[in-house]
């Protein structure tokens, strides 16, 4: 604070007191000698405070006239200074590691005249959507194809975890095109990620490909959207087979996915995204068996409550509910369907998805 560097021992409890100004200290430019008894110093903010000097009173509080400077009652020992080790402490571990460099871990490590640190690289993640029926864009769909907007979604949400993204384009359902892909993609990446084919059908030749080429570690899982959530090894290379729905490919990657390329990247330890209950004034239709990611919109009235409602139609090919949301409504397992005003579980996506 800007006022005046005292002894507090000089200050009277109940009264004014007299003292006599007898330099300044002034950011950069500290005072070099000792306030004495019955003395003070003139401090600006970020001063170093003269030795024997414990207290400083703001300037609003003092009234002064050349040297002699008179102090009122009121004040604390120790009031308005920064001590030596407040931040960190002579041996304190400034940053653990596993810690994201933010804009106040990048601060804090300037603060301590560091210039350089170790840190891990960007994880390489290569991807690619699998399907006779799609196209690029730029291209013009012929009668039985769609426009790939998987890959384009995967894309962003790579691109916002800080991943360096290899976007290996459409590759179509054909054994052989494909396990080049994998192959190029796993000596490429750290991490594989495919859209579509992992479903059970005569063109879905992913299951076979990654039995041969490496290791299925699980397949299929109960949620809904995206059963057919897939997880293996290529090499060295992790491999997550996404479904080919479009709104599948984003719960499944926020789900699953997110959490585990965060842990590949160095990050840890990597917290569960929060969660909590409100009332729900929409009716939701669900069977028991599988956990339920649907889509909400989360909104808080004039008086401050909350409450959600679904974006409409639930359906996995509906990417528009995903655009439209700002939350899941997680339904577990056991759930059934959920009347209006129940209490359900949801997941803010502002700052995630």
């Amino acid at each position: 604070m800007d006022g005046y560097a005292v002894r507090f021992a000089d200050l009277k409890p109940g009264g004014e007191v007299a003292l006599k100004n007898v330099g300044s200290s002034f950011a950069g430019a500290p005072f070099k000698g000792t306030v004495g008894a019955g003395q003070c110093v003139r401090i600006m903010t970020g001063g170093v405070v003269p030795a024997s000097a414990d207290t400083i009173v703001m300037q609003e509080h003092v009234n002064a006239a050349g040297d002699a400077v008179t102090i009122g009652p009121g004040h604390r020992k120790g009031q308005n200074l920064r001590r030596a080790g407040e931040d960190l402490k002579t041996g304190q571990v400034a940053l653990r590691r596993g810690l994201a460099l933010r804009p106040a871990e990048i601060g804090l490590i300037s603060s301590l005249g560091i210039g350089e640190v170790g840190v891990y690289r960007r994880l390489r993640v290569a991807f690619f959507s699998t399907g006779d029926e799609l196209v690029s864009i730029g291209t013009q769909p012929k009668e039985g194809q769609i426009f790939d907007s998987n890959r384009y979604t995967i894309h962003g949400m790579l691109t916002r975890l800080g991943c360096e993204v290899i976007d290996m384009g459409v590759v179509r359902d054909d054994p052989k095109l494909l396990e080049n892909a994998f192959h190029d993609a796993a000596a490429a990446a750290d991490v594989v990620i495919t859209s579509g084919g992992v479903s059970v059908g005569e063109a879905d030749f992913v299951k076979d490909l990654l039995n041969k080429l490496g290791e299925v570690v699980f397949w299929k899982i109960a949620m809904k959207p995206g059963r057919p959530l897939a997880y293996g090894k290529i090499g060295a290379a992790h491999f997550f087979g996404l479904p080919g729905n479009p709104v599948s490919v984003m719960v499944t990657f926020y789900q699953f996915v997110r959490d585990a390329l965060l842990v590949l990247s160095g990050r840890y330890p990597v917290l569960p995204l929060p969660t909590f209950k409100v009332p729900c004034t929409s009716i939701l239709k669900k069977a028991p068996g599988r956990t339920e990611f649907q889509r909400g919109i989360l909104t808080q009235d004039a008086a401050g409550n909350w409450s959600v409602r679904v974006t409409g139609e639930q359906g996995s090919g509906i990417l528009r509910s995903m655009a439209e949301a700002n939350c899941f409504i997680i339904l577990p397992d056991a759930q059934g369907n959920v009347a209006s005003g129940t209490l359900v579980e949801v997941q803010p996506m502002e700052g995630v998805v």
